[in-house]
């Protein structure tokens, strides 16, 4: 959901505050998805809008901002859930809570977006005055559009499958440098013994006091938070496209299928310097879907093109008939490569798209360190051998438009030979929650099933894919050949085919055939090497290996 219809590629036109807030608006919502996922979108949404905030992405940070609101206001509010389940109830309290902070945001950033804007139409208006009347109208050029100082600080556009090497180290120098901030403001997070002991604790034990226990008591409540943040918000869009309480989207029938749960994510309260970026509409990339590359080429490494300066060497001494001064001496592969690291700008940057949905969406490249399989393979390698499945979380973050999986974190769970269910999840919670991590997918064993995704799997993963179009499920099935895979539903039709499913047996079939498909080349994640990970095991030590 995050990422629909957000096909950030740089130099392209600004956009106005009216076409944003239309694209904002343009998600699919299914209240048969359980409220705890579309609450989990949501903290997903504010991390990328941050994000893009601290990249200088004014127009991609309003959009998100802008869709996090509207999700929360027009359509949560009104979930069948919020009547069921008081965690659920309380979770939407924050939410809005969140919501009423970020209307402010979106007040500051409305006015500089509509500046570049109107900057950028004078341009043109200007620049076509200049031609002659018969010449037909022509769109300028990236590099034309940003040499106006009004237009400046478009990140420039790279192919992810031709700049590898620069992902890793803009990755790399990124994450060190978030590391350090949260070190010095003491968010470090909580230490290994301080996640056993939460292990119980339940994801909500600080909110016990925000919401009366008188169930009509909290109805009300929640109605007037609701009616008092919509009207705010109201004035706050009422000039561009419509109202926020006029959003409705048809909802699907109620699906009896109980999700496994996946990692819920409470809002960080974070920073950020604001700037710009480019936004493509979901529809106009409909008919322009990527050219396929040649398979597994590798471009020239950016980082050498940003770094390469030859140094100076004098020329040598003239005999007596002159000779041609000698070349410049080479540098060094590690100096070309060192000399930039530390100081390469994610803002500088964005990813462009690297694959479509089937329904023409962009997705956003999703970067997976080459090593983690092998780490993961030998910490399940305890369960193979008792033919037990074993899964772990694919956690990660957002940098210049793209997804990088830095953290493998191995749930506690309870597994069969063809099942495994994530157990204890406050830990896994708290530990996401203080590292300010995205759920970028889940990986996990077949220890005798050949290599595909069961029926049960696909249920799963539907649940981290509602969340994040981009998220992966990764099966290693170590005695088949294949033995391994890198998977998402494809959409239409899996995703909605899925969510409609009733069945819920270990193997059922589907009507439609073409459920899910490869996310590797040509699809749009990328096997990297040199990509640092970290992995974090939460199961007690008696499970480890």
């Amino acid at each position: 959901m995050a990422s629909n219809a957000m096909g950030a590629t740089g130099g392209t036109a600004p956009q106005s505050v009216e076409n944003i807030t239309r694209i904002a608006q343009n998600y699919e919502y299914n209240s048969s998805v359980p409220l705890r996922y579309w609450l989990r979108t949501a903290a997903t949404l504010l991390r990328e809008a941050r994000i893009y905030e601290r990249e200088g992405h004014d127009e991609q940070a309003y959009l998100i901002l802008f869709r996090h609101a509207q999700l929360i206001l027009v359509h949560l509010s009104k979930h069948p859930d919020t009547k069921k389940n008081e965690d659920d109830r309380k979770a939407l309290v924050a939410a809005e809570k969140e919501v009423e902070k970020n209307l402010s945001k979106l007040e500051i950033l409305r006015p500089r977006i509509n500046k570049r804007y109107e900057r950028y139409t004078q341009l043109m208006r200007e620049r076509e005055s200049r031609k002659q009347p018969s010449r037909a109208k022509v769109v300028a050029e990236p590099r034309e559009q940003v040499q106006d100082p009004a237009l400046s600080g478009v990140a420039e556009p790279l192919e992810a499958g031709e700049n590898r090497d620069l992902a890793v180290q803009l990755a790399q120098s990124e994450l060190n440098r978030r590391a350090t901030v949260r070190d010095s403001k003491g968010l470090s997070g909580p230490s290994a013994e301080e996640l056993e002991t939460r292990r119980a604790a339940g994801v909500w034990g600080d909110w016990d006091q925000s919401i009366k226990s008188d169930p009509r008591a909290s109805d009300l409540d929640l109605s007037r938070r609701v009616q008092n943040i919509r009207s705010n918000f109201d004035h706050t869009t009422q000039h561009y496209g419509q109202r926020a309480g006029e959003f409705e989207v048809p909802s699907s029938a109620t699906s009896a299928y109980k999700y496994p749960t996946v990692p819920r994510q409470k809002p960080l309260e974070h920073t950020a310097s604001p700037g710009q970026i480019a936004i493509l509409d979901k529809n106009a990339q409909r008919h322009a879907p990527p050219i396929l590359p040649a398979k597994e080429h590798l471009g020239p490494s950016r980082a050498s093109i940003i770094s390469n300066s030859a140094k100076d060497v004098a020329p040598a001494r003239p005999a007596k008939v002159s000779p041609a001064p000698a070349l410049p001496a080479k540098l060094q592969p590690s100096e070309e490569t060192s000399a930039t690291r530390s100081d390469l700008d994610p803002s500088s940057y964005t990813f462009k798209p690297s694959a479509y949905l089937e329904n023409g969406t962009p997705l956003r490249s999703v970067f997976l360190p080459a090593n983690l399989r092998s780490r993961f393979l030998s910490l399940a390698a305890p369960n193979t051998r008792a033919n037990l499945e074993t899964c772990g979380i694919l956690c990660g973050t957002l940098v210049s438009n793209a997804l990088f999986i830095s953290k493998l974190v191995i749930p506690e769970q309870t597994a069969t030979s063809d099942t495994c269910e994530t157990v204890n999840e406050s830990a896994l919670f708290d530990y996401c929650d203080s590292e300010d991590l995205m759920t970028l997918g889940w990986i996990h064993t077949h220890p005798s099933q050949t290599c595909f995704m069961s029926s049960r799997d696909l249920h799963t993963h539907c649940g981290y894919q509602v969340m994040l179009p981009e998220s992966i499920a990764i099966v290693c099935a170590p005695s088949k050949n294949p033995d391994w895979g890198v998977f998402r539903l494809t959409d239409p039709p899996g995703l909605k085919t899925v969510l409609n499913c009733n069945q819920t047996g270990l193997f059922h079939p589907h009507a439609e055939e073409n459920i899910y498909t490869g996310a590797l080349r040509p699809g749009h994640v990328f096997e990297v090497s040199g990509l640092e990970f970290q992995t974090v095991d939460l199961r007690p030590d008696p499970f480890k290996n």
